[in-house]
């Protein structure tokens, strides 16, 4: 049984996306940490330079190389991480992260420089957002309430309040330190530790047809990669949350046909 190493989108604890995991079982053994950047030892920094140590940290102690899988920001941790120890990885899918163009990366520097990168990235709206809740059932009501959650398989809403959330006193809070996911947002690269051609594993990308954060610009770049491939699948960034079992299908396929790959290279 090969290992799948998980990385979440930010402000999504790896326990929210149980479902997913539920569904790769019994071909695949999902590990993952628990929530990224909430380690001492690798604060968020610039780039997210100390995020990719922090990940690259937990795979070569495991001894054997995985299949890296991330959404969103962990997608983008495991893509930096496998330019810079693809010896950690047999394979990396991203499920609707960007690879970003120079352009972007232009653009990002400046808005970090010239102080508006809160406005192209969601730290905006993560400001002064509602932390506490009464209980479960509030917090439940709220999200679903929420356009980013209207779609959510409802078991996968169930996961995010359940596990998302910490007895605070009276009160419930969310475990996602605000101010840390504000960080990831603020400090998303502008630099990378190399170019796409230079990736030497393959490489998915999987955009949700009705994205806003992967743009058809981000999935020509794939053309640069060796062994890369886009795929588009149903719903938006947040498709790994809306169609979980869907999703797990997808990945077997994916990594089937990549280990099919690998067998007859050994043949």
């Amino acid at each position: 049984m090969h290992t799948i190493f998980f990385a979440h989108a930010n402000g999504f604890p790896s326990a929210t996306y149980g479902k997913l995991f539920s569904a790769l079982a019994p071909d695949f053994r999902v590990e993952h940490l628990e929530q990224h950047g909430h380690d001492p030892r690798f604060p968020v920094n610039d780039n997210w330079e100390n995020l990719v140590d922090e990940l690259i940290h937990h795979l070569q102690a495991r001894g054997e190389p995985v299949w890296g899988l991330g959404h969103s920001l962990g997608g983008v941790l495991h893509y930096h991480a496998a330019l810079r120890r693809p010896d950690l990885y047999r394979g990396v899918v991203m499920l609707d992260s960007p690879v970003l163009t120079l352009a972007d990366r232009i653009v990002i520097r400046a808005a970090k420089r010239f102080g508006f990168i809160d406005r192209i990235t969601p730290a905006g709206r993560t400001l002064g957002r509602r932390e506490e809740f009464g209980d479960l059932d509030e917090a439940r009501d709220y999200f679903a309430g929420k356009t980013l959650f209207s779609r959510f398989d409802p078991e996968c809403l169930d996961a995010y309040v359940r596990h998302g959330l910490a007895r605070q006193g009276e009160n419930l809070r969310l475990k996602f330190d605000a101010a840390t996911e504000i960080s990831i947002y603020r400090n998303v690269p502008h630099r990378t530790p190399g170019r796409p051609q230079q990736l030497t594993v393959p490489l998915a990308l999987v955009r949700g047809r009705q994205s806003k954060v992967v743009l058809p610009h981000h999935a020509r770049l794939l053309k640069q990669v060796p062994r890369g491939e886009y795929l588009s699948f149903p719903g938006g960034h947040m498709f790994p949350l809306e169609r979980p079992r869907e999703t797990a299908e997808l990945l077997k396929s994916v990594f089937g046909r990549w280990d099919g790959h690998r067998q007859e290279a050994h043949a």
